[in-house]
């Protein structure tokens, strides 16, 4: 199947941020966004009624603040927060599952600073309702920072799952994920009845794919996967995924 080109204002757009749209810097709090960036999702968006939405792990706070003066329909927090393009926010569907996951993170925050202290240059990103480590600085760290991790996981109880993406490991409420948030969206207008599109690169957005896969929608991963992916089209790159939706060629099956 060849895909629609991102001018196909039948669609509805799901886009990841991080390695998808911005080059991942070294911190989250030094990425660039390109100066057309802004402007052009909000021709994308207006196109297609308000269809499209940023999913994120970044809170949407941040993502106002890297992408003003565009403001959109959003996700934040892979899911946990929702913004409707007409600027309201969808009620948490999971009130009692998440003041059990907030509980536990309150239990792994001493436990996730000290184990930072062990590694320096690695850095703990506190999201409120999420905890990520990050480990770019201090790459040979990776395997023991991911076995600390998944013991503080077991420890923790059931209430939390812990993401494994680039050079980051995140604890989140284990009731939320890409796939679902796409799924709310699609229900409602004005994504509804479109064909779903999602853009991501990391192992965080394998839930999107599957959900977009799962409605005949179109997949397409950035750049090349650490391993098996759900995702059905590939992009090489952010400049790539910039210049597809700015209008460029077709994206190849991977």
């Amino acid at each position: 199947m060849t895909p629609p080109s991102a001018l196909d204002t039948r669609t509805a757009l799901f886009i990841d941020v991080d390695g998808t749209v911005l080059e991942i810097a070294p911190r989250p709090d030094l990425v660039e966004v390109p100066r057309s960036l802004p402007d052009l999702l909000q021709r994308r968006a207006a196109e297609r009624n308000g269809a499209l939405a940023l999913i994120s792990g970044r809170p949407i706070a941040e993502l106002d603040r890297l992408f003003w003066p565009y403001r959109s329909a959003a996700a934040g927090l892979h899911g946990i927060e929702r913004r409707q393009p007409d600027g309201s926010y969808a009620s948490a569907p999971f009130g009692d599952a998440d003041q059990s996951a907030a509980e536990a993170l309150e239990q792994l925050r001493p436990k996730l600073q000290s184990l930072v202290r062990r590694w320096p240059g690695a850095l703990l990103e506190d999201k409120g309702r999420t905890l990520a480590m990050h480990y770019r600085a201090v790459p040979e760290a990776e395997a023991a920072v991911r076995d600390a991790t998944v013991r503080l996981l077991r420890e923790s109880g059931d209430a939390l799952r812990l993401i494994a993406g680039k050079m980051v490991v995140e604890f989140q409420s284990r009731h939320h994920d890409k796939g679902r948030v796409i799924a709310a969206f699609m229900a409602e207008p004005p994504f509804q009845g479109r064909v779903p599109v999602y853009l991501g690169d990391d192992t965080t957005d394998e839930d999107g794919f599957a959900e977009v896969n799962r409605r005949d929608g179109i997949s397409i991963r950035v750049g090349p996967p650490p391993g098996r992916t759900a995702a059905v089209y590939e992009l090489p790159s952010v400049q790539s995924v910039l210049e597809w939706l700015a209008g460029g060629p077709s994206v190849p099956t991977i």
